[in-house]
């Protein structure tokens, strides 16, 4: 690895919170290097059930400013990647045996003042936190709460015939991974390095600066740098970072949660998705999905440490199962599962006795007791860019920042144009390419936006593009991304820069490998 000049900051962790961090302060005159010890969205980021989200169960636990934010985000966000994240509805089915979790605040509350309602969530209250929901925000782009007859719509169709009335609001959709991605590519073409495969080593603290040792994962080559600040972002692994690279000890308490999601064929044929609550207080979603899959998701489940590899368990997939069969006509059996991932969140330990009751706010420690050092713990997708902010106003005490906030009106790469202009943008670039079919021009647009044109360069025709992996994925496409997006493995291509493995086989994935190899 070659020696690395000294930077202001160095960010630990290539996920969403360490890849925006890096952007921001790329953009406020900063000087940035970022190390990630995998792929960027290797963890966390890349394994989430994929929605910009106020996160409506929230409101149960009286996180109000939490969900005002994320509000707030949504439409922020939907503007600044209208490529990689959309509108979705999303329906609400009510059924007389929805319960509160009884260790919720709302739960609580309610169990005082109606006892006789013995935990169910009464239809009212729905209602009244989907006004809130609505309101909150000062939501302008996306459609407000209607009341749906499922038994006379479409939406009732894949259901039972018991859920007779239910509601549909608005949250969006985002393609996870994509999101870090582009936040590192940004991050870099203002001037930041990105070193994936990189660990940090350790780092010895200074009174102004700290000397960290890094070593780059494929080669073992160590090398130096100097920082005068740090940013640990490292996800799960932020208490490890504290205590074994920097030699640290920290008096937070991290909680790690499993969520696991299951993939299945498609169960219904629509483009909205499903807001379930169950018996148990527990919710799930059930999302179209890669235009052929449904995904539904999530658990939550106390994980025991962060180098144990995250996995969709049995008794996991069966829960799941189980919950969506309460809902849909046709039971959902692990038959129908065609794909499981799982990821890892680092919450903040507050207290609470159920996993899925820990707080998803974020909270940022900023040490100066030497040369400085910022630790993230918690955070939600949704508010990764908030996040990102108040990372750097913590760091504007100690750093030369000079530059006001500016994410909020930036797109990212791809993503410069009008929210209500992708049908048309898509029918360009198939108008300019008119080789590729309506669907391959659809993928390529909601994966590179106004960058689509870059990627197929002066193609006439599909045999310009190079070889065909399958599903779509020509050589051209692949040079772009290990040229352009840090992609180096199939795996990365084709989990984390696209879900085109849910489409291959595994002949193609082993020529994908021969190929990059």
């Amino acid at each position: 690895m070659a020696p690395t000049a000294p930077v202001d900051l160095l960010v630990i962790g290539g996920g969403v919170n360490g890849c925006g961090i890096a952007r921001d302060a790329a953009g406020r005159g900063l000087s940035v290097m970022l190390v990630e010890q995998g792929d960027l969205a290797q963890a966390t980021s890349s394994a989430s059930t994929k929605l910009f989200h106020g996160g409506l169960r929230y409101l149960e636990y009286f996180e109000f400013r939490l969900v005002r934010e994320a509000l707030k985000e949504r439409e922020v966000l939907l503007r600044n990647m209208p490529h990689i994240s959309w509108p979705m509805r999303f329906v609400l089915p009510l059924a007389p045996d929805m319960r509160f979790d009884s260790e919720t605040p709302a739960g609580r509350l309610l169990a005082r003042l109606m006892p006789w309602q013995r935990g169910r969530r009464p239809g009212w209250m729905i209602r009244l936190g989907l006004f809130l929901y609505d309101h909150m925000g000062g939501r302008r782009l996306l459609p407000a709460t209607r009341r749906l007859r499922l038994r006379e719509q479409k939406e009732g169709a894949p259901l039972r015939p018991a859920y007779r009335a239910g509601f549909e609001y608005s949250d969006c959709w985002v393609q996870d991974s994509r999101l870090v991605v582009l936040n590192a590519r940004d991050a870099q073409a203002r001037g930041a390095r990105i070193a994936t495969r990189t660990r940090l080593v350790n780092a010895i603290r200074g009174a102004d600066t700290w000397r960290c040792t890094l070593q780059d994962a494929r080669t073992g080559a160590l090398c130096e740098v100097e920082a005068r600040a740090l940013v640990n972002a490292a996800g799960p692994w932020v208490a490890q970072v504290i205590h074994d690279a920097l030699g640290q000890m920290t008096g937070e308490r991290i909680r790690l949660v499993r969520g696991s999601h299951i993939v299945t064929n498609r169960l219904y044929d629509h483009d909205k998705a499903y807001f379930f609550q169950g018996p148990d207080g527990r919710i799930i979603f059930a999302i179209p999905y890669e235009q052929d899959f449904t995904l539904i998701g999530t658990t939550d489940v106390d994980h025991p440490d962060p180098d144990t590899p995250p996995v969709c368990t049995e008794e996991e997939q069966a829960y799941l199962c189980a919950f969506a069969s309460r809902y849909f006509q046709r039971p959902v059996t692990r038959d129908d599962i065609v794909w499981t991932y799982s990821g890892v969140r680092p919450l903040m330990d507050d207290g609470q006795p159920s996993a899925s009751a820990a707080t998803r706010d974020y909270t940022l420690r900023l040490d100066r007791d030497g040369a400085p050092v910022l630790h993230v713990f918690g955070g939600k997708i949704t508010t990764y860019r908030k996040l990102a902010e108040a990372a750097i106003e913590e760091l504007r005490a100690v750093l030369p920042v000079n530059r006001a906030v500016w994410t909020a009106e930036a797109p990212l790469p791809g993503g410069d144009f009008p929210v209500g202009q992708v049908a048309e943008r898509i029918a360009r670039l198939q108008g300019d390419y008119p080789f590729l079919t309506p669907g391959q021009a659809g993928r390529l647009f909601r994966t590179y936006g106004t960058e689509a044109w870059q990627v197929l360069g002066d193609a006439k025709g599909v045999s310009d593009l190079g070889q065909d992996f399958g599903a779509g994925l020509s050589a051209a496409e692949v040079d772009w991304l290990v040229a352009r997006e840090f992609a180096r493995s199939a795996e990365d291509i084709l989990w984390r820069r696209t879900r085109l493995g849910l489409h291959m086989t595994g002949k193609q994935v082993a020529r994908l490998a021969a190929y990059l190899a």
